[in-house]
């Protein structure tokens, strides 16, 4: 029996690997990377957290070296995130510019300068003895528009802490354009906001809430969405876009790809994707078992939310895939 042998060998372009980067579709650049970081008040030290090998809460002093680590790794950000020695009902260690996020912004604007996107968390659920991401109404519901009040005036006082990017992240409605209004009419018009535009009620958010000390009771859905909705996700984006979001975010990533290729077809600002913890958890628990190899499927995590459609993917790898990026 003869066999038809194939004229057509899309084999050919596999063969060499400086053939297979040729004519890679998809390619991750340092500059797409940012790295999300924790900064706990009163400690000298870094606090390792159990939940995501590799990362800590840091000390002001251990934050400004990781910033500048990145910075030299040629990323293209920073997400700083404030962990309070106290915390109340209001979250107003958010607006203390004295309060640990306000001096981390300092700090690590001081040290990077404009070497890298100096970011900031704009939510209140790390300042809260309830965990939540807003203030709570008498019946224990999250109060939008008194907590919209707040993130006006957390807004001015990143600004005024020297931070390039703000990211609203509580999924209150009109969020945006609250802190728009606010960072304009406070006269910080240079002030860019990353909106987390379609932010899920997910299940890997664990090892998050451990690296934030979360107080969290509850749960957060009835402000964040539901994972069964993916044309949500674009409403919100399409939303956040027309209220000013100069980026729109998805989060979490690798559960909802199919959500950051819809937003990225749908709107016309820069797209970013949350490599979330218990992403990075998964993947250095399998690691640590011998399962998978790390620094392969960690790139290939990354292109992942790259070929999606994200030009900008917040990881905890980010420093270090940076390297290999490069190298």
């Amino acid at each position: 029996m003869s066999i038809e042998k194939p004229v057509i060998r899309p084999r050919r372009l596999r063969r060499t690997p400086i053939m297979r980067r040729m004519v890679a579709e998809t390619a991750v650049r340092p500059a797409n990377l940012v790295l999300p970081a924790f900064v706990r008040e009163g400690i000298d030290e870094p606090v390792p957290i159990s939940t995501m090998p590799g990362v800590v809460q840091h000390s002001r002093e251990s934050l400004r070296k990781a910033a500048a680590e990145a910075a030299a790794a040629g990323i293209g950000g920073i997400m700083l995130f404030g962990v309070p020695e106290t915390k109340d009902a209001v979250g107003s260690g958010a607006l203390d510019p004295d309060g640990i996020l306000n001096v981390a912004i300092a700090d690590v604007v001081s040290e990077v300068g404009d070497a890298l996107t100096v970011m900031s968390d704009l939510c209140l659920d790390e300042f809260t003895d309830h965990g939540h991401c807003g203030v709570l109404a008498k019946d224990g519901s999250v109060d939008n528009d008194a907590t919209l009040e707040i993130y006006a005036q957390m807004a001015i006082a990143h600004a005024e802490a020297g931070v390039h990017m703000v990211g609203p992240s509580g999924m209150m409605d009109g969020q945006v354009a609250v802190t728009r209004d606010a960072l304009d009419g406070a006269g910080h018009t240079d002030v860019s906001i990353l909106a987390y535009s379609a932010k899920y009620a997910s299940a890997f958010y664990g090892p998050f809430r451990e690296a934030v000390d979360s107080a969290l009771k509850g749960d957060r859905r009835t402000y964040q969405q539901d994972p069964a909705n993916a044309l949500e996700g674009v409403r919100e984006a399409l939303l956040d876009v027309a209220e000013g979001a100069d980026i729109v975010m998805v989060k979490p990533g690798l559960p909802y790809l199919d959500v950051l290729q819809r937003v990225r077809e749908s709107v016309d600002v820069p797209v970013a994707a949350y490599n979330i913890s218990g992403e990075y958890a998964m993947l250095e628990a399998a690691a640590a078992n011998g399962w998978i190899d790390r620094e392969p499927a960690i790139l290939e995590t990354l292109t992942a939310f790259k070929r999606a459609g994200a030009d900008v993917i917040l990881t905890y790898w980010a420093t270090e895939a940076a390297g290999w990026l490069r190298g």
